[in-house]
């Protein structure tokens, strides 16, 4: 791909980018899905103990880098069911939506690219 960059040799570590991505969104989901599961969550109905398993699951798949897109899949429909139980309360960009949206940006750029780096994905292929 021939394209404009200021810096042409850091576009030899185009990989590291996902990395970073999925590295973080996965521990952000285990963080706060480990909080759910000890009934300190404060996520508008999503509190549940089951719920928190489920994002510590999609939070480490995304950190080892298994299954990356159906971990950003599954992420992306928890972030868009979340984003509009927030807009139909009449919240939106505010009360952390704003946070929400970022993490569906996470998700959504790991749903259309590979896992990067250091991912068990890109072992399997």
């Amino acid at each position: 791909m021939n394209t404009f960059s200021i810096f042409p040799p850091l576009l030899a570590y185009a990989s590291v980018a996902p990395l970073i991505i999925r590295v973080v969104l996965g521990l952000t989901l285990i963080h706060f899905g480990y909080r759910k599961t000890q009934g300190k969550g404060q996520s508008s109905g999503s509190n549940s103990s089951t719920y928190g398993i489920l994002e510590i699951m999609i939070g480490i798949f995304l950190v080892v880098g298994i299954f990356t897109q159906l971990a950003a899949m599954l992420n992306v429909v928890i972030l868009v069911i979340k984003l509009s139980l927030k807009v139909r309360e009449g919240k939106f960009l505010n009360d952390g939506v704003n946070y929400y949206v970022l993490l569906l940006a996470m998700a959504l750029s790991l749903l259309f690219s590979a896992p990067g780096a250091f991912a068990v994905d890109m072992l399997i292929r």
